[in-house]
């Protein structure tokens, strides 16, 4: 128990900015489902099954029209593809985290990625149990902000229009931390000269997938250009952060 006391103790503190974050971006997601007549039951129980802010925001989209289980499978890989390539990164850390891994795996989002690539347990604390109680933290911090706006719906009207932005907004600022944290830029160049490009082919409403792909074989294709620079993910001896 001592054990997982002082590993909760030392995560607590990386966990603050996400919190904040968090707290907005949940909250807005709750307030959203409910406006399309769903109480705060159902915002904790997205929150705690489906842990990804970007898909929940897709899914109240998903909800309020005709089921279609096979657009709401390529939705969820076009929004959620990013991940393949956070826990490849992650492999190493994750390891020796026993019967935590398969939580580690379900709770990684961007924000719990950046935490766990730019810090290290300090000594005397169990790597395991801290990369877990970031993630456990994350996820409930997600959990309570989703069901706070969810009641705040209930008992506020709102005018949602343009709510939906912050999580482009959220986006964004990712984007530009990592760019800043990372010395190696090609990577993300690469995706952005994808994207580009299958926008103007494919256009606007399908050019996700064939950017998706054309950025995994380009990657794959010059993986090994990188690979000294993704390891600093998860060298002790890493000093960036994001």
């Amino acid at each position: 128990m001592q054990e997982k006391i002082k590993a909760l103790k030392a995560a607590f503190p990386y966990t603050l900015p996400v919190m904040t974050g968090y707290l907005f971006l949940g909250v807005a997601f709750g307030i959203l489902l409910n406006s399309k007549g769903y109480s705060f039951v159902w915002a904790i129980f997205m929150s705690i099954i489906i842990f990804a802010g970007s898909m929940q925001y897709v899914a109240i989209t998903l909800l309020s029209v005709a089921f279609d289980p096979l657009n709401a499978f390529l939705m969820t890989l076009m929004v959620n593809a990013r991940h393949l390539f956070y826990g490849l990164s992650l492999l190493g850390k994750f390891d020796d985290a026993g019967k935590k891994k398969p939580y580690l795996i379900f709770g990684l989002t961007d924000e719990t990625f950046s935490i766990l690539c730019a810090t290290e347990p300090p000594g005397g604390v169990d790597r395991g149990w801290f990369m877990f109680f970031i993630t456990f933290l994350n996820h409930l911090y997600w959990i309570i902000a989703s069901a706070i706006g969810g009641i705040l719906g209930s008992l506020v009207s709102f005018n949602t229009k343009g709510i939906d932005f912050v999580m482009t907004a959220l986006f964004v600022v990712i984007f530009l931390n990592q760019w800043k944290s990372q010395k190696q830029h090609t990577p993300a160049l690469i995706g952005i000269a994808s994207s580009v490009v299958c926008l103007l082919i494919f256009g606007a409403a399908n050019f996700i997938i064939p950017a998706m792909f054309l950025i995994i074989i380009a990657l794959t294709r010059y993986r090994k250009p990188f690979e000294k620079g993704a390891e600093k993910c998860y060298l002790p001896s890493s000093n960036h952060s994001s």
